[in-house]
């Protein structure tokens, strides 16, 4: 069986992708670099992340991008010898405006080398490239009014025009001809996340509507003619969860449909596993396999009946889902960051971080809230109850040198554990704690009394996460103690703090270091630990 979400934690816009017996999923990473990441699989159960294809600067440079920004919805295809990976870089969110820029890049194989981009045009976001049984290419987006009272992160229907599409020339590597809208959408609006395939003599259009909250759907329409016009599905969904409050996997939209060589047909669509009894989602939205069938009505529809996506699916081989395993790093003798480690905005991370050889040295630079220099290494949160561990060595000489374990979802809303210096103790633990509503978003200190730690030596720090509750643990030498109170871990997420359309990515947890002095005080971390289950 297919077991889902079969990529758990922020892993959201889905692009489906199969060449022979190999699959591909491509995932939007927003300001989370490198951009893009691309899992493979053979059985469409077990997952394995093989490349982030965006790492240079001259490919992405999101320095400045506001939260829940850079990388939406990437869209993977393969046709003429090559990948190709279209993509958006956003760089404005709240307010009338997007300037959404869209770009393509190409590879001849999934690990690279992948190109310097190509820009194609700023309309809009989510861009797909289609490619036609006549070798045109044809380049879609959704298309961005911004004439509208589209303001504060909530975006209303007309702002989302419809989906245009131009014919895209590979060789000159520029679009051509007119732009046509080739659809509208459905009385549900917010039409999004376009994505074409051709069968038996019909073009398919798969978009996102709703909004990616808990109104979220894929949406199917069809068309005899490129361009139009689309009619609707019968039940206009593909599938939908915003009539079924109680049903495991919520606000699932955003699919692109993959047809297997035995004519079978999967479709892998964004979804979230709220915590039990809240309408939070700490792991973002992940991604989801469902099992679908061809009817004889010529449409598309779940396997398994209705609209719900369904936890477990049949798969397409006999094999089993692998199992959920702690991951120990240790840095020392590590010439690269293990590959579920990622980092904030920038293409330069050696300002932020190097492997030494024993360890990995963080160098402070900017606070928790900048947008442009941030020394945070983190990694997904996939489980609802997990525990992070870390040991770090950092020598702090001001109360503006910080460096220690985040539970991090963005600049408004994460809970640090840090060491730091204080006036009258010297070396000491604080706490950082920033819940999203507060006014201005300013930080808290719930650590109400000082704790003092050894003037030198190592610290190692934990973060136990049980559902709703985050309690941070410390050891320097005699034992595991807890610090500080039981803190709310379920406003790291998408719904936290202003709601679900105010930020939409997903909960990490990792390594962090600040010098807001501008001195570049450094901290030595020497491994992190991932236990899933353990909170």
């Amino acid at each position: 069986m297919i077991r889902n979400p079969v990529l758990p934690g922020f892993n959201p816009d889905p692009s489906f992708c199969r060449v022979g017996d190999d699959f591909y999923i491509a995932t939007s990473t927003f300001e989370w670099y490198p951009g893009v990441q691309i899992h493979h699989s053979r059985d469409l159960v077990n997952w394995t992340l093989v490349t982030r294809p965006l790492t240079r600067k001259s490919q992405l440079d999101m320095r400045g991008n506001p939260d829940s920004c850079g990388i939406w919805a990437p869209c993977l295809s393969h046709a003429d010898g090559l990948f190709w990976l279209v993509y958006t870089d956003v760089k404005r969110f709240e307010g009338n405006f997007k300037d959404a820029h869209n770009y393509i890049v190409t590879a001849p194989a999934i690990e690279g080398p992948w190109s310097d981009p190509v820009y194609v045009n700023s309309s809009g976001f989510d861009p797909s490239l289609f490619h036609d049984d006549d070798g045109r290419k044809w380049f879609l987006n959704m298309l961005w009014n911004h004439r509208t009272a589209s303001i504060g992160g909530a975006p209303k229907t007309p702002a989302f025009d419809g989906i245009v599409m131009q014919e895209w020339d590979a060789q000159q590597r520029k679009l051509m001809g007119p732009v046509t809208n080739i659809y509208k959408g459905t009385k549900l609006g917010l039409v999004e996340g376009p994505h074409l395939f051709k069968r038996a003599g019909w073009y398919y259009l798969i978009t996102a509507e709703g909004g990616t909250g808990y109104g979220h759907a894929v949406t199917m329409a069809r068309s005899r003619e490129l361009l139009g016009p689309y009619e609707n599905h019968p039940q206009l969904h593909l599938l939908t969860s915003r009539d079924a409050p109680d049903a495991p996997l919520q606000r699932a939209g955003h699919g692109q449909v993959v047809e297997l060589a035995d004519d079978s047909t999967y479709v892998a669509h964004l979804c979230t596993r709220p915590l039990p009894g809240t309408r939070r989602s700490p792991l973002g939205r992940e991604t989801a396999i469902q099992r679908c069938e061809w009817r004889d009505d010529g449409w598309l529809y779940l396997a398994h009946g209705g609209l719900v996506p369904a936890l477990d699916v049949p798969s397409p081989v006999d094999v089993q889902p692998r199992p959920r395993e702690a991951v120990r790093r240790r840095f020392a003798g590590l010439t690269a960051l293990p590959p579920e480690f990622q980092w904030l905005r920038t293409p330069e991370p050696d300002r932020l971080f190097t492997l030494t050889g024993d360890a990995l040295r963080l160098t402070g630079r900017e606070s928790p809230g900048s947008w442009f220099e941030q020394s945070l290494v983190a990694r997904r949160q996939e489980d609802w109850a997990f525990r992070a561990e870390t040991t770090l060595r950092f020598a702090p000489d001001s109360y503006q040198q910080a460096a220690g374990l985040t539970h991090y979802y963005n600049r408004h809303k994460f809970h640090t554990l840090v060491v730091t210096w204080h006036e009258s103790y010297g070396r000491a633990l604080s706490i950082l704690s920033c819940p999203g509503d507060f006014p201005d978003n300013r930080v808290q200190y719930p650590l109400t009394e000082v704790v003092q730690l050894p003037a030198d030596g190592p610290v190692s720090l934990a973060a136990q996460v049980d559902g709703a509750t985050l309690q941070f643990q410390a050891d320097w030498g005699d034992g595991w103690r807890d610090v500080g109170p039981v803190l709310d871990a379920s406003v790291i997420s998408d719904e936290g703090g202003r709601g679900e359309h105010a930020s939409f990515t997903g909960a990490f947890v990792g390594m962090v270091a600040f010098d807001t002095s501008g001195g570049g005080r450094v901290a030595d971390f020497e491994g992190f630990e991932y236990l899933p289950g353990r909170g």
